[in-house]
């Protein structure tokens, strides 16, 4: 056999041996074979003809169609059969010339397969050749990817009106809290903080709070509410005696400095940080305790318990230190938390992140499920979940929701933009500092202190009251009203003559107050109980709304007769209103002031743009009639002694007038949209319930009409909310002509609510209107299709680590399987263009239709998605409430959006063409850089001839290479995580395509094309799977960077990357994966299908499970590549003292 140099090409060898005389040719002896030239050579002789095997294969049926020459052209030679002397008879020469025209159909068949293996090999070496429809693909999920992220930075964006808090911070250190209470106590520190110039007296004096930092965090955040609680307790709490006396104290801010630890990627972070904290509670508990430290009465109980402050991903640490070890009971009954993803892990990439949320969220959802509150370890605790909305754009505002979690008797969701003073979203960290907001938190933290109690805070049912109230609209409907629990403080005496009194069903609108220059009192009859059920009273003025005793303008009053008998004293009240003047006869009422029911509104007049401009907000008052069955007046008393601006509107009305229910469903949205009328003869506030519009997905234009008021001008001009149910998200817009209309409702991948139904009221839209402007107003709700897209960013930006895998995955299936069939390893794009004409389309119409039957399955009562699709799973302790029914496929239980699966199927496939194409880039500028680096030399020497030869593809020797192996993977067993050994392999694969690609080039070759293909699909492959190791990765860094030499404490496990190491040190030998002819290749076409189907089912909710099933899938093609070989003990002995695969010693 004739040995071809490495350097030469198949095209070459053939053309070669067609046209050369058949002469002998001496092959040189093996001694002769240069050692330099041999270490220069791709591989060795040896492995060179296992290499081409499949070209030599395809020369021998090349040779065994060639007819004879003699026969191909008989009179040249003259060797044509005459007569009998000849060597073959004339049987023999007509049995001949009968097959040459098969021999020569043969043949043209032959030339025909040929010509089709030359235009494979001619891709083969062009991995930057793309098909018509890949590129029709590419340029269209280009078009869709970048009209989605417009969407998402242009469309659709909430106003910013948050402002900025100012503090003088002093933080004082607790060198004490060493190593003797915790472990982590040079990791760590723990901080008190105070105002300078208000507070700063170093010994703890008020009710402890702990702020918990997120992810990445500074201790340094909590400054502004730390400020506005030192200045609020200074300056108006210490100047009210009756709030002294009723327990309410100061505030005593720590805080903890994490080293602003990355506690979203990694879950043993987040446990250590949740120990620590256990530990640093008792420490600060144990401050109160050393009359060195206190400064607390003596007469008062020593705090038994902590305030929890969180945000981000503090929120998620606080709630973990109840499930921890450590824990003391009773230790925490506050928690406040801002911006934490709740409901699920905002990132999946690492295991213990997501095994520590389900511990802690079946651990919070089987506590509040018990039936006696004597077996509910959280009985006591109170949790307030404050979410950003739509300018996070670091956590989904939906994964805020406490509504799968805690019951509205222990907590509940608000929005920044319902909070009252509030009224604008924050971003992820703007909710820390945001001015609005820095105020309201402490003011109602320190309302619901009480220093007279153990615990620091009032019960828990006074305290929710009291969080309600700073924290909600109060329209909410657990909202709850104070005015039944109140006993009368005010006589209200009036004249028995006074024609002030409302006939029944008469609305009150006074356009001045004042304007008969004294005080003066307006009488609603309150409506008897046979009237139709669930009629109201609504109230709204631009005016404060007085507490009993105050001297201002406007008070309002809800009243029954009162009669004074001979005798009876008339001091039993408080507040005695005399409005009879001076005449005789009078009616004496006595009244509850429902100033503490008020709710304040953003004032809305022809000069307000934004919710949160400056400016006296509007009052409210709504009660339901059955709030109001004891009373048989409401009464507004204008208390003015001069005119003033001032107006007021106030009735009585019923929900069938002031509520319209749409019935439109979602197909006429998307057509036509919501068109509605509000009448003339309108009520003062109308809501326009939406079912239909209940996605986070899907974003709207709302347009409000109005013709002109007359003659006279409007009181005030329409006025805008739109809330949820549940959670309670609500937002104001003022003046409102045109609005953005968009809400965090039913979002993917979220579990279902405790509450039946929460979630299927919908949107609806609350709308305060001028009664007395006798002009219509018209209501236009569109589908905003450009802006919707926007909204898939954050819901669904988990998804590009696994619905791409999908395809790579069903592409390198491809690639094996033709591999198996011909030997030709194909480019990953051509592997690309296979799939878009077959598997892939199959696949993802499977999909599509799995998630239109899932949807429909859940829709049915009973049903139960995670049980499987035939309840394999399902049995009778099974809980009613499946959490997991929305963590397949792309979580979504809507049948309207089944287009979302081959929308993403087909942005993911243009998104790995870009990805493939940037790899290769990358290999082809290391190619580059490499060939110039290695002929360096060679140019300084003016060495032709060495510059020219092909570089060595591998110079290790076995023994250094499984030296290398064994410490690197001795590393990840004790001291560096695998993620690291991950990246080095990925960086080690890029050289070997490097190299590859070089030796491809060099030797123009169809195997080392082939070669340098499937190195570069199983690099591309590494490299979708490197984005969910660098998370872990990052803490790793983080925690050295800090100088935490402590082995890292997870992700050790040994067989979670040795088959990637395995598998990349096999191919920097420049090692071609064997074919499999037998039942075995079903293997690899099977592993690669199941990755793409998890990938597809359960990608997004465990992503960190598509590194182990690929390390599988590599673990696989190890063994591939170790059956192609003869391997034995003895020549692994060999190899370890120093020989090759020959048994000849490597040079040094």
């Amino acid at each position: 056999m004739r040995r071809r140099s490495s350097g030469s090409t198949d095209d070459e060898d053939l053309e070669t041996e067609q046209q050369r005389p058949q002469l002998p040719v001496q092959s040189p002896p093996r001694a002769s074979f240069n050692d330099d030239e041999r270490k220069r050579s791709f591989t060795s002789s040896k492995f060179d003809v296992a290499r081409h095997s499949d070209t030599l294969d395809r020369r021998k049926v090349e040779r065994a169609f060639q007819p004879s020459p003699q026969l191909l052209n008989p009179q040249q030679n003259n060797e044509w059969p005459q007569d009998s002397k000849t060597e073959v008879g004339s049987d023999k020469l007509r049995q001949e010339q009968s097959n040459l025209g098969q021999q020569q159909q043969q043949r043209e068949l032959q030339d025909k397969t040929m010509s089709r293996f030359d235009r494979g090999r001619a891709r083969l070496r062009s991995p930057w050749r793309i098909s018509l429809l890949t590129l029709a693909t590419t340029l269209t999920a280009i078009g869709l990817l970048l009209a989605i992220v417009n969407s998402f930075f242009t469309k659709q964006l909430d106003s910013k009106g948050y402002k900025m808090s100012y503090s003088s911070p002093a933080f004082a250190k607790f060198t004490g809290f060493d190593t003797e209470h915790t472990r982590f106590a040079s990791k760590y520190s723990l901080y008190l903080y105070r105002e300078q110039g208000v507070d700063e007296d170093l010994r703890v004096k008020g009710v402890p709070v702990l702020f918990i930092p997120g992810n990445a965090g500074s201790y340094k955040q909590m400054r502004p509410l730390a400020s506005d609680a030192a200045h609020w307790y200074a300056e108006y709490v210490q100047q009210n005696p009756a709030m002294l006396k009723a327990g309410i104290r100061g505030l005593d801010f720590f805080t903890t400095d994490f080293n602003e630890e990355f506690t979203a990627f990694h879950g043993q972070t987040l446990l250590d940080q949740a120990e620590y904290l256990n530990d640093a509670v008792a420490y600060i508990l144990s401050l109160y305790h050393d009359p060195k430290r206190s400064k607390r009465d003596a007469g008062l109980p020593d705090p038994t318990s902590v305030i929890i402050v969180g945000h981000s991903m503090g929120g998620i640490v606080a709630r973990t230190m109840l499930v921890m070890p450590n824990y003391q009971s009773n230790s925490i009954n506050t928690i406040i938390t801002m911006s934490t993803p709740h409901a699920r892990a905002p990132v999946s990439f690492d295991s213990g992140i997501v095994s520590t949320y389900k511990t802690i969220n079946d651990y919070w959802r089987q506590a509040y499920s018990q039936k006696w509150a004597s077996d509910n370890p959280l009985w006591h605790v109170t949790l307030i979940s404050i979410a950003g909305g739509g300018l996070d754009t670091i956590v989904p505002s939906d994964y805020a929701s406490l509504s799968s979690l805690v019951p509205d008797t222990h907590g509940f969701t608000v929005f920044t933009s319902g909070v009252p003073n509030v009224w604008t979203g924050t971003d992820h960290l703007s909710i820390i500092w945001c001015d609005q907001l820095s105020r309201v938190i402490p003011r109602a933290l320190i309302e619901a202190v009480d220093v007279t109690r153990p615990g620091q805070t009032k019960p828990r049912a006074e305290r929710m009251r009291i969080f309600k109230k700073w924290f909600l609209t109060g329209m909410e409907r657990v909202a709850e009203k104070t005015l039944p629990q109140k006993e009368p403080t005010t006589l209200l005496t009036m004249e028995d003559n006074s024609n002030s009194i409302l006939t029944a069903g008469e609305k009150l609108t006074v356009r001045k107050l004042s304007k008969s220059g004294k005080p003066k009192a307006y009488l609603l009859p309150v409506p008897p109980q046979t009237i139709p059920e669930n009629a109201k009273f609504t109230l709204l003025t631009d005016q404060t709304l007085d507490e009993a005793g105050a001297h201002g303008t406007l008070e309002v009053l809800f009243c029954s007769v009162y009669p004074l008998h001979p005798g009876q004293s008339a001091q039993l009240f408080s507040m005695n209103m005399d409005l009879s003047g001076s005449t005789s006869g009078s009616t004496r009422l006595a009244c509850k002031n429902a100033a503490s029911d008020v709710i304040k509104l953003p004032a809305s007049t022809m000069a307000s743009h934004f919710s949160w401009d400056d400016g006296k907000p509007f009052s409210y008052l709504q009660y339901d009639l059955e709030q109001m069955t004891e009373h048989q007046f409401v009464a507004v008393v204008d208390k003015g002694k001069s005119q003033s601006p001032g107006w007021v509107l106030a009735e009585f009305g019923d929900n069938a007038h002031s509520i319209i229910n749409s019935g439109v469903g979602m197909k006429r949205l998307l057509t036509t949209g919501l068109h509605s009328t509000l009448p003339a003869g309108r009520p003062l506030v109308t809501d326009v319930r939406i079912p239909a519009v209940h996605s986070s997905l899907l974003a709207y234009k709302l347009k409000l009409g109005s013709s002109s008021c007359g003659d006279s001008s409007p009181l005030f001009t329409p006025l805008l909310r739109q809330y949820l149910t549940e959670p309670f998200e609500s937002k104001f817009f003022v003046n409102v002509k045109e609005t953005d209309i968009n809400i965090h409702g039913i979002a993917p991948f979220m579990p279902p609510a405790l509450r039946a139904h929460a979630m299927t009221d919908g949107m609806s839209l609350q709308i305060w209107s001028d009664p007395s402007c006798s002009s219509s107003i018209d209501l236009n709700l569109q589908v905003d299709f450009i802006g919707s897209l926007g909204k898939l960013v954050m819901r669904y930006r988990t998804v590009f680590p696994a619905i791409p895998l999908v395809i790579i995955a069903l592409v390198l299936r491809k690639q094996f399987m033709i591999h198996d069939q011909s030997g030709i390893f194909m480019t990953f794009t051509e592997g690309l263009d296979l799939c878009l004409r077959s598997s892939l389309p199959i696949l993802l119409l499977a999909m599509t239709f799995l998630s239109m039957s899932l949807a429909s399955s859940s829709s049915h009562p009973g049903g139960s998605t995670s049980a499987g699709i035939f309840h394999w799973r399902k049995n009778s302790t099974e809980s009613a409430i499946d959490y997991t029914k929305n963590d397949l496929l792309l979580g979504s239980q809507d049948p309207f959006f089944w287009f979302l699966i081959p929308l993403f199927g087909l942005v993911s496939a243009g998104v790995c063409v870009l990805v493939n194409y940037a790899a290769l880039l990358l290999t082809h500028l290391c190619c580059f850089a490499y060939k110039a680096l290695t002929a360096w030399p060679s140019w300084f020497k003016g060495d032709d001839r060495r510059r020219n030869l092909c570089p060595a593809f591998s110079s290790t020797s076995p023994r250094r290479r499984i030296i290398i192996t064994s410490a690197l993977l001795f590393m990840v067993s004790t001291i560096i995580p695998y993620q690291f050994a991950y990246m080095v392999a990925c960086i080690a694969q890029l050289a070997t395509c490097t190299r590859a690609l070089r030796v491809a080039i060099d030797t123009n070759s169809t195997s080392h094309y082939c070669f340098h293909n499937y190195a570069h699909s199983i690099l591309v492959l590494m490299l979708w799977v490197l984005p969910i190791n660098i998370p872990v990765l990052v803490v790793w860094v983080h925690n050295l960077a800090v100088h935490w030499l402590t082995p890292f404490s997870s992700h050790h496990n040994v067989l979670s990357i040795m088959p990637f190491i395995l598998l990349v040190e096999t191919l920097t030998r420049g090692k071609m994966i064997p074919r499999l002819h037998n039942k075995f290749r079903h293997v690899t076409n099977i592993m690669f299908f199941f990755l793409a189907v998890y990938a597809a089912l359960y990608g997004v909710t465990f992503a960190y499970q598509l590194h182990h099933l690929a390390n599988l899938i590599c673990a696989w093609l190890v063994a591939v590549h170790f059956s192609g070989s003869s391997f034995s003990l003895d020549k692994f002995s060999r190899m370890l003292e120093g020989e090759d695969g020959e048994g000849l010693k490597k040079r040094p």
